[in-house]
C-alpha cells in the first residue's frame, strides 16, 4: 500500500518556500497565487486552513476522535471574497464523504475542488465537480 517513503500515491513531495508540499500540482497552485498576490489580486494565502466536522463524543464508554478537514488552501482576493481550495488529482470515496460534510456545516463558504490541465506556460486551472 505505501512505498518505502511512505506516499500512499507514489507521488513524489516537492520542498520550496521551506516546507514539503503534499504535490507538485500544490506547490504550483501555491506560486501562481503568489503571482497574483504579488499583482495585487489576492490579498492573503492561508495554508491548511482546519475546518471541525463533528466533535469528539463518547459512544458505549468509548471516546470517539473528533473528525476535521484540512483544505490546502484559504484564499483572500483583493475584491473581499474568500475561497478554500483543494487541489486533487485523484478523488477516492472517504473524500467525498467528507467533502459533503464540510459543504453541509459550512455551506456559507466557498469551497472549490480544483486540478491543473496542461504544460507551463500554458497550464490552466479548473475546477472539479463533485
Amino acid at each position: 500500500m505505501f512505498n518505502k517513503k511512505g506516499s500512499k500515491y507514489n507521488n513524489k513531495k516537492p520542498e520550496k518556500y521551506d516546507r514539503k508540499w503534499d504535490s507538485q500540482m500544490e506547490l504550483e497552485f501555491y506560486e501562481y497565487n503568489l503571482k497574483l498576490k504579488e499583482q495585487g489580486q489576492v490579498v492573503d494565502i492561508e495554508l491548511q486552513p482546519v475546518f471541525l466536522l463533528q466533535d469528539k463524543y463518547i459512544y458505549k464508554g468509548k471516546t470517539i476522535r473528533k473528525m476535521e478537514y484540512k483544505a490546502d488552501f484559504k484564499i483572500i482576493y483583493s475584491d473581499g471574497s474568500v475561497i478554500v481550495y483543494d487541489v486533487k488529482g485523484m478523488i477516492l470515496n472517504d473524500f467525498k464523504l467528507k467533502w459533503k460534510l464540510l459543504r453541509f456545516k459550512y455551506n456559507d463558504m466557498d469551497f472549490r475542488l480544483i486540478r491543473s490541465r496542461g504544460r507551463k506556460p500554458n497550464k490552466i486551472w479548473e475546477e472539479i465537480d463533485i
